[in-house]
């Protein structure tokens, strides 16, 4: 026994953990919200806090309440290119990233739950 938890936790230590871009995308008005993550394999908490009522966007919130949490479907749009050496900087890449795909999708007003920050 111990050595097949010894054997899992080998095996959990070694899953590349990838960062990425994924959008929370309401199905029937199409609205959507785009966020970054350092660990992609997070974002079924992103599922959970919306079925529980606890998601931080309270429009999105909202609407799920209106709509129900079959009308939502979560979707990786990139996967963060990292180096495997030298000094990287995740969190600005994210960010980058990030501004990227809302200047391409616009999730703001009447289109998305992001809102726009002023420059």
């Amino acid at each position: 026994m111990m050595d097949r938890k010894k054997e899992l936790k080998r095996l959990y230590k070694e899953i590349e953990i990838e960062a990425g871009i994924y959008q929370i995308r309401n199905t029937k008005n199409g609205k959507i919200l785009i966020e970054s993550t350092p660990n992609l394999k997070t974002i079924n908490g992103k599922r959970f806090s919306l079925e529980r009522g606890s998601h931080t966007n309270k429009l999105l919130q909202n609407e799920l309440q209106e709509f129900g949490a079959e009308a939502f479907v979560i979707e990786v749009l990139e996967i963060l290119e990292t180096p495997k050496e030298g000094i990287f900087d995740i969190k600005d890449a994210l960010k980058k990233l990030k501004e990227k795909w809302q200047n391409k999708l616009q999730p703001y007003g009447e289109h998305g739950y992001n809102t726009l920050k002023p420059r």
